[in-house]
């Protein structure tokens, strides 16, 4: 990891909206051992590895964006248990002065070989994308079996010592309306915080349609019914995208993330890191901007502060979903960072 010059900018990253961005997505890989219908295609053509970020440095820019606000780390992919070594970089990360928490999005297929290792590296919390809880509709959708998989690293995620673990469900209208509710009581059982994402036009096969979007107030209309109140849960962080809510009788809590129905834009506090070194500044930017080159060409600590200055700078109010300008960014999920 580079040393940051004394002569370094450091602050905080406000956009011209006024949001102060201090969570930053960081892509470690585009590979991954699924093709969930919503992220991948069927058949792709990864990045070749020489191409993608090394772990220095993306713990170099990591290291720049601390001095500059962000405060919070999430690790994504495709999926960033197939990459090796990825608890080495867990372990740098949150060395990092100013860094509170370093997390990790992942499809729980490797989680119970590796749990334990990433909880001693000093990972803070996982978000596990499960969708159903039946191995045929599971691999529908995940076009791959592994349910067991899954439900075994999560196991092993408790044994291991995580205490915040998050399990993230995409709610696709026609396919997923009988998995709400089993999810809900998986998770109620096993005391896993649930959050329900909506469908949103980032599948790589381009068969999104608005049709298809399950909304947030559906599903939580539909777990009152069959489950029980839900009760608004105290906002104590105004930048996360989910809006959450906890059973009245106690047992545990459920989020939504509504970015078609409930766009939560004017609070967005994230940058992302492609694996390919991009920076972006929405899931639905069309613009990106080239940290590799510049990590890769002797570019200084002061001229990544620069990009990533420019880049928040052309952050838009909204990602502009349903407008007749919208216009779909040309990655998919799984080459973007969930």
């Amino acid at each position: 990891m580079s040393s940051i010059a004394s002569s370094l900018r450091t602050g905080t990253l406000v956009d011209g909206f006024g949001r102060v961005h201090t969570d930053f997505r960081i892509s470690v890989t585009d590979r991954c051992n699924l093709r969930c219908t919503y992220c991948m295609p069927l058949e792709v053509e990864f990045k070749p590895r020489e191409q993608l970020l090394t772990y220095e440095e993306i713990a170099r820019v990591a290291f720049v964006m601390s001095g500059l606000g962000i405060r919070t780390i999430r690790l994504t992919g495709g999926e960033p248990l197939v990459r090796s070594g990825i608890e080495g970089l867990v372990r740098q990360l949150v060395a990092i002065p100013n860094i509170e928490s370093v997390a990790l999005t992942t499809n729980g297929l490797l989680l119970a070989e590796q749990a334990e290792s990433l909880f001693r590296a000093g990972l803070a919390r996982l978000n596990v994308s499960l969708d159903s809880l039946r191995e045929d509709r599971f691999v529908q959708i995940a076009r791959g079996k592994g349910l067991d998989r899954v439900l075994a690293g999560l196991t092993a995620a408790k044994a291991a010592g995580f205490q915040s673990i998050r399990i993230n469900a995409v709610s696709i209208r026609g396919l997923t309306e009988d998995e709400i509710v089993p999810l809900a009581l998986f998770c109620r059982r096993e005391g896993f915080h649930l959050r329900f994402i909506e469908f949103m036009p980032l599948d790589a096969d381009g068969a999104w349609s608005s049709e298809q979007v399950l909304a947030g107030y559906a599903v939580r209309e539909l777990l009152e019914r069959q489950i029980g109140p839900l009760v608004p849960a105290v906002r104590s962080d105004t930048g996360q995208p989910a809006v959450d809510y906890c059973w009245a009788d106690g047992a545990g809590s459920v989020g939504f993330i509504d970015p078609v129905t409930a766009p939560f834009c004017g609070q967005c506090d994230r940058l992302r890191l492609t694996a390919d070194g991009q920076v972006r500044n929405c899931l639905f930017s069309t613009t990106e901007w080239d940290a590799r080159q510049l990590l890769r060409s002797g570019g200084s600590d002061e001229m990544l502060v620069d990009l990533v200055q420019e880049c928040v700078r052309g952050k838009r109010a909204a990602h502009g979903i349903g407008e007749p300008d919208f216009i779909r960014p040309d990655r998919a999920m799984y080459q973007i960072g969930g």
